[in-house]
């Protein structure tokens, strides 16, 4: 069998956090989640079937992808393997065009390009929502990048993950958000998200407390977004991530992702929220702080955080598409 295929996914930012697995085999989380898929935070991937009884082989950002993520990869890649009948190795060729492993949801655009390139290098014809149940077992934010626009990660209540997938709510110009990351630390993060789940369900008291919150905020923040209401999903958005790395940072030990240079970017926002402008931040596992905000008040946000000097350098984002074939 030969076969190949390229695809483009983009990564998803939660809105609404979950932050632990009831299943960590198969990426089944403990709680719902709610994200917006991001055009301008994108991986392409480049599927190529080999021969028989090889083995795989991954690169990524053009140097040899290591042992975690290859790890990560062949749970997408098995599944679809078994699925088409055939022991071929796979040659992966993968590019996120921002920073790998930085709290900037790289896994879930390049898990979920790397299920929509597989799946077509092998003629496996899937729906959207299939392939979100495959990418998931590889990366449980990937799931939400098989879809553009806001989307829900249902938990789902089956031992074997059946009903736990993405659904898109809103399409991407349901409403025209803008968000600019502030890159604070480009640099991979010394504990991944995987370890981080499991440590702090494991050792914070704070954790069950965190999860008791999240489906209360999901139906605040569906609603939000609906009504197109920035300052009530910001007031979600922002509870959900700083309840999300208070439940962290009570691990024993601490699990702490945001750097002192984080917490100069969220007083910004602080200020400009006081001054009156429509903005909001979130933050995931990682240092970097994504900022939301309007179209008409863009600029400002932007001109205020490049006159930070922790911030590196920004980057543009909104509401993007699904994840898609595209050779």
């Amino acid at each position: 069998m030969t076969g190949r295929a390229t695809a483009r996914a983009s990564a998803n930012i939660a809105l609404v956090k979950y932050w632990g697995k009831r299943d960590p085999q198969l990426n089944l989380p403990a709680r719902g989640s709610f994200s917006v898929t991001l055009a301008g935070l994108t991986t392409t991937t480049t599927v190529t079937v080999l021969g028989n009884d090889g083995e795989d082989q991954f690169v990524l950002n053009g140097e040899v992808a290591d042992a975690g993520v290859l790890k990560k990869a062949k749970r997408v890649l098995d599944p679809l393997r078994n699925r088409a009948g055939t022991r071929a190795a796979f040659q992966v060729s993968s590019t996120n065009d921002f920073p790998t492993g930085a709290g900037l949801a790289s896994s879930a655009s390049g898990l979920a390009a790397l299920a929509v390139a597989t799946a077509g290098a092998l003629g496996l014809d899937l729906d959207a929502t299939e392939l979100s149940r495959v990418a998931r077992v590889g990366s449980g934010s990937a799931c939400r990048s098989l879809f553009g626009g806001y989307v829900e990660w249902l938990a789902g209540e089956q031992a074997d993950g059946a009903d736990s997938y993405a659904v898109p709510r809103f399409d991407a110009d349901w409403w025209d958000l803008r968000v600019v990351v502030a890159v604070v630390a480009p640099g991979k993060k010394a504990v991944n998200s995987t370890d981080g789940m499991t440590h702090t369900k494991d050792t914070s008291p704070f954790h069950e407390p965190f999860l008791a919150t999240v489906d209360g905020d999901l139906i605040a923040a569906k609603a939000a977004v609906e009504g197109r209401d920035l300052a009530a999903l910001g007031r979600v958005a922002e509870r959900s991530s700083l309840r999300m790395h208070a439940a962290m940072q009570g691990a024993d030990p601490a699990l702490v992702y945001l750097a002192p240079e984080s917490w100069v970017v969220i007083t910004a926002v602080r200020k400009l929220q006081a001054a009156g402008v429509p903005v909001f931040f979130t933050a995931d596992a990682g240092p970097n702080i994504k900022v939301f905000t309007t179209p008409d008040a863009q600029e400002t946000v932007r001109a205020a955080l490049l006159d930070l000097p922790v911030v590196r350098r920004l980057v543009a984002a909104r509401p993007g598409g699904a994840a898609e074939r595209i050779e």
